[in-house]
């Protein structure tokens, strides 16, 4: 399993190589917000845990080989557990911060009336 903290990176990965599979590293990169480093670390990650396949697509020996990203079903798989873990730490996130709003409210309603 991928750690937890590279968890939002790794679904934002996911989602746009599930997106646009013929995108660079650069570009993947880019529209995710992180290093290109740190993309190929998250990538070669995915790769060696077989949530993504990578194969090259460019016929032609005299240039550079573009690289095609593919989800597997176990990505597709990460990419839903990844979904579902985020939106629920959302939620817990929402409902604490609504309850600390009712207290701060509550407390100064109270105060108020002193």
């Amino acid at each position: 399993m991928i750690e937890q903290p590279h968890s939002e990176e790794t679904l934002a990965l996911i989602k746009e190589i599930e997106r646009q599979p013929s995108s660079t590293q650069r570009d993947l990169s880019v529209k995710v917000g992180i290093s290109l480093g740190k993309t190929n670390y998250l990538i070669k990650e995915l790769i060696k845990k077989g949530f993504i396949k990578a194969s090259n697509f460019s016929s032609n020996s005299g240039k550079i080989k573009k690289i095609h990203y593919l989800l597997t079903t176990k990505g597709f798989n990460t990419k839903y557990r990844l979904v579902k873990e985020f939106l629920l730490t959302k939620e817990m996130e929402y409902n604490r911060l609504k309850d600390e709003l009712r207290r701060i409210i509550a407390s100064r309603s109270q105060g108020g009336k002193n």
